[in-house]
């Protein structure tokens, strides 16, 4: 068990924690949201003893081990990549490294003798003789092959680094394990792995995360930072969410009687816990929802961003057709031979292995790249606009907001510009901010502005989650699905790709797949993974 007692943390006038007392208890995981900058990873730091508060403290139960996700990448780049991995069990590999000194040593002492028998009694309590196999499993797992377990770590790949820093927290069966955005950089393989592993993890987990499909996973509890406290809550992130604007509603609503309110809020977990149970959250699998106390169901007090799409006009019939569309990048193939055409209503969800072939294909239709081979053709109606990835060039000035989103507008009024930054939480002195000092979040919140500007009835979304937080993800999720118009979007959230795209296209150096089906429904068909399999060898011939 982990208590904290009376934890305060201030940075000057800035109070980030004030006075919290909390229990994280042994087959619980916990996931930790908040806004930007509320101290979700810095409560990950002061429970691993990496900072200290400034007052109260946090213990945890004597002899528990804890394993922390690693965020420095380059922290084991001289050692091998198995050995990476063990060393994440910090005793066992002492007692390793001291067994080979011992044994090293051209001459026995007595001393040494007692010693090494200690030694070698406690490397098997620790099931010290089954490390390198249970590292290798867990490597292989996590997608690191057998070919690079005896590889410096230094020689991998930056996503490769993380699935090796994360097999490292997790060997060995950890009794407190710590994990700050674990799904960064992994793909969909890995992460559903991950998911099924801390499902069934016996011990306490604590993460952090801006991915809800991954905390509705794996959590059983919600611990919500807000206003310098932290608030635990039963239930994983989706039931927390749900829960709170429906509670929300009813504080507004003063004429509701009491009895109609929590017959209305039992009604809820009664749905939500049967949903629950036909899937593999861990929130089902201990019943959690089911012992929840109606009194814990309280109202946010976040704020979310009014993200609203209002098409100028409704699309005509003719939206985007594409023939034969082919792009290299560094005379490389990033997709090939590609056709569609779109239809009224049609949500895209582009995916595929190469870091390049979306963005490239959105700066194709986007006219800021030409193809190398074939056309496409947009519709007179179409009025499009497009979220890229990278948006360092939008942000070289350094005006203030207001003067930056005016940039943007036929309306130069300030009022009409302040309502748009208004509804991307940028009010007041706030509105006046300098380009130059914006957070990534902040950035993104000033593009969405400038999307909602130009009225499109038609959107490209280049990972459009980045940087926001969950209160600007779930506010723009939201805004996707009641969205009239057409999306052509890549995003590595599962929730947001499921909910809001109704076709997938995947893309591949030597073609394409194109179904009219969800990204669940696309992920679990067997026939359309045979597919991939096919295209995946055929790319890697014209690689060769």
């Amino acid at each position: 068990m982990i208590t904290v007692s009376n934890l305060s943390l201030r940075y000057g006038k800035r109070v980030l924690f004030e006075e919290v007392n909390l229990k994280f208890t042994p087959g619980n995981c916990y996931g930790i949201i908040g806004a930007n900058g509320a101290g979700k990873s810095t409560l990950l730091k002061i429970i691993s003893n990496e900072i200290e508060p400034t007052t109260g403290n946090v213990s945890i139960d004597k002899g528990a081990r804890m394993a922390v996700l690693k965020q420095n990448h380059f922290e084991f780049d001289e050692s091998p990549v198995l050995e990476t991995v063990i060393r994440g069990h910090q005793k066992l590999w002492a007692i390793m490294q001291e067994k080979e000194v011992l044994y090293a040593k051209p001459e026995f002492s007595v001393e040494d003798g007692e010693r090494l028998a200690q030694l070698e009694a406690d490397f098997a309590e620790m099931n010290g003789w089954n490390a390198e196999s249970d590292a290798a499993m867990l490597l292989s797992n996590l997608g690191i092959g057998e070919a690079l377990h005896y590889r410096q770590l230094k020689e991998l790949s930056g996503p490769e680094k993380v699935k090796v820093l994360l097999a490292q927290a997790l060997f060995g069966g950890p009794d407190i394990l710590l994990l700050d955005e674990p799904t960064n950089d992994l793909d969909v393989k890995t992460i559903s792995w991950l998911e099924d592993f801390l499902a069934d993890f016996p011990n306490t987990v604590i993460v952090v995360s801006h991915d809800r499909h991954f905390l509705d996973s794996v959590c059983t509890h919600v611990a919500d930072i807000d206003f310098g406290k932290i608030s635990i809550y039963t239930g994983n992130y989706t039931f927390w969410y749900e829960s709170s604007q429906l509670a929300l509603r009813q504080r507004s609503d003063q004429n509701r009687k009491l009895e109609d309110k929590r017959k209305e809020l039992l009604d809820f977990i009664a749905r939500f816990s049967a949903n629950a149970s036909k899937s593999k959250q861990a929130t089902s699998r201990k019943k959690a929802l089911e012992k929840i106390n109606i009194e814990e169901i309280r109202p946010s007090n976040r704020k979310y961003p009014a993200i609203i799409f209002k098409p100028e006009r409704e699309p005509g019939d003719q939206i985007l057709t594409v023939q034969n569309l082919s792009a290299k990048v560094e005379g490389e193939w990033v997709f090939s031979g590609l056709n569609f055409s779109l239809q009224k209503g049609d949500k895209v969800g582009f995916i595929t292995h190469h870091p390049l072939a979306i963005s490239t294909l959105f700066k194709v239709l986007t006219e800021e790249t030409a193809p190398d081979t074939g056309e496409y053709k947009w519709g007179v109606t179409i009025r499009k606009a497009y979220l890229p990835n990278e948006n360092a060039h939008y942000f070289q000035s350094d005006l203030n907001l207001i003067d930056w989103l005016r940039q943007f507008s036929t309306d130069k009024d300030e009022t009409f510009i302040r309502g748009f930054l208004g509804k991307m939480l940028f009010s007041g002195e706030e509105s006046l901010k300098k380009t130059s000092v914006l957070s990534g979040g902040e950035k993104v919140r000033c593009m969405l502005s400038r999307l909602m500007l130009t009225s499109p009835n038609l959107l490209l979304l280049d990972e459009p989650t980045n940087h926001l937080d969950l209160e600007s993800i779930t506010a723009f999720n939201n805004a996707l699905v009641d969205f009239k118009g057409n999306v052509l979007l890549t995003t590595h959230d599962h929730t947001f790709m499921q909910t809001v795209c109704n076709r997938i296209i995947e893309l591949f150096p030597g073609g394409f797949i194109d179904r009219q089906v969800t990204y669940d429904e696309y992920l679990g068909n067997p026939q359309i993974q045979e597919q991939r399999v096919e295209l995946i060898r055929a790319s890697q011939k014209m690689a060769v």
